[in-house]
């Protein structure tokens, strides 16, 4: 039997929720912010198909040559309120892990909360907790990508568990 991890977490936005809809779904926008700041995500390199059965696909890049390359299926997508994609294949995932990922955006006094929700199968809870970690990671570039000029938006963790 596989071992699945989830966790939600929770990051308002100095910005409008189409701002940061666009900054998920338009690849000039996602190659500012996703990924580590070590690496970055060329736009080129960048697909990002946002209609249910549409595939994404984005590759980071490092020094000396290092790439990895991450892509999944969308399985909802209603602008700009939610976005539901795959990492991976959760439903055929042979032994790697893969994950469903679920972000839902609202306008709450003139700001965008974003509710982000991961469901991961194979994946143990310190693999769950490094994922978390990379993603807050992510959405402090977010932050200052839609928000310029202004310090990086608030995360609250609202859980994790197996």
């Amino acid at each position: 039997m596989s071992q699945t991890a989830e966790y939600d977490l929770i990051r308002h936005f100095d910005a409008p929720r189409e701002t940061v809809w666009a900054a998920w779904t338009e690849p000039e926008r996602f190659s500012r912010w996703f990924g580590p700041e070590t690496l970055s995500t060329p736009v080129g390199r960048i697909t990002l198909d946002a209609r249910p059965g549409g595939a994404w696909q984005t590759t980071l890049v490092g020094e000396e040559g290092f790439e990895v390359t991450m892509g999944g299926t969308y399985r909802e997508v209603s602008a700009p309120a939610r976005l539901v994609f795959t990492t991976g294949d959760p439903d055929n995932p042979g032994d790697a892990p893969a994950s469903v990922v679920t972000i839902r955006l609202a306008e709450v006094d003139g700001r965008t909360e974003m509710h982000f929700h991961q469901y991961g199968v194979n994946t143990d809870q310190e693999h769950a907790e490094q994922a978390k970690a990379g993603w807050l990671d992510f959405f402090d570039r977010l932050a200052a990508h839609v928000e310029p000029g202004q310090p990086a938006g608030t995360a609250e963790p609202a859980g994790a568990r197996l």
